[in-house]
């Protein structure tokens, strides 16, 4: 599989303001002595491996909040409605208008981060921050879970997901603004952040907008196990069962 996709790629003819795509980057490096094409193989296998789990959990995760906050499940359908329109599923090109859903995975991410504990660094040198030691080449953790949730940067209310925080702020998760660093920053941040955040949002924009989703057995939304399982990830610690009704109309479902 990976083969025939380099393949097609090298053979593909680059049309007049082609952008390139992570593939293309790489085989652009092919003739320098860096990388060859088992490497290029074996980066684009980690892409795709890296991004199944992480990008799953994260949709689980948010799918388990928007069912235990009702109000904010209604309000994210009420944009997909607007927006797309109840003949249709959401497509690509409706992502960059769904402002509301953009809020809603900023949340999940910030209450649940693809990854608790980011990549190892290095320190480069002998520092002090906020009082604190740090000797030339500490191993150095970052605790992207702790940061999103303390109360000194969101607040009291931490804790509880409420995507209406980023409504009007300038915050996002690419690398600039240290409070949300899902992803890392600088240049060891994830490199598969746009493909990750593309599958994310359209997955959850597709589950919410095709159906309503119940918890079976006449368990309360209050009463949804919301533990976690520790590892390098940071999946649910039982799989979220739910009951999906139809939403749209039934053409739509049909095309």
């Amino acid at each position: 599989m990976l083969e025939e996709m380099i393949e097609e790629h090298e053979q593909a003819p680059k049309a007049k303001g082609h952008l390139n795509d992570f593939i293309d980057t790489l085989l652009s490096l092919k003739d320098a002595p860096i990388i060859d094409k088992r490497s290029i193989k074996g980066i684009v296998f980690d892409m795709i491996i890296g991004a199944s789990e992480t990008s799953s959990n994260v949709i689980e995760w948010a799918i388990s909040e928007l069912v235990r906050h009702p109000r904010v499940m209604e309000s994210l359908q009420e944009e997909l409605k607007d927006v797309v329109g109840m003949k249709k599923m959401v497509e690509d090109n409706d992502l960059a208008k769904l402002r509301y859903l953009d809020m809603v995975v900023k949340e999940t991410l910030r209450l649940h981060p693809v990854v608790p504990l980011l990549a190892p660094h290095e320190s480069m040198e002998d520092i002090v921050i906020e009082g604190y030691y740090i000797k030339k080449k500490s191993r150095i953790i970052v605790n992207a879970w702790a940061i999103g949730r303390d109360p000194k940067v969101w607040s009291e209310n931490a804790q509880v997901f409420y995507p209406e925080r980023f409504m009007n702020s300038s915050v996002d998760f690419k690398g600039q603004d240290f409070e949300l660093i899902p992803f890392g920053s600088g240049r060891r941040s994830c490199p598969g952040i746009a493909m990750g955040l593309t599958i994310v949002k359209l997955v959850i924009a597709q589950l919410v907008h095709c159906f309503k989703w119940e918890l079976p057995y006449g368990i309360g939304h209050h009463e949804l196990d919301m533990n976690e399982k520790s590892g390098l990830s940071m999946p649910r610690a039982t799989p979220l069962l739910l009951i999906p009704t139809y939403r749209l109309l039934h053409e739509a479902l049909v095309n």
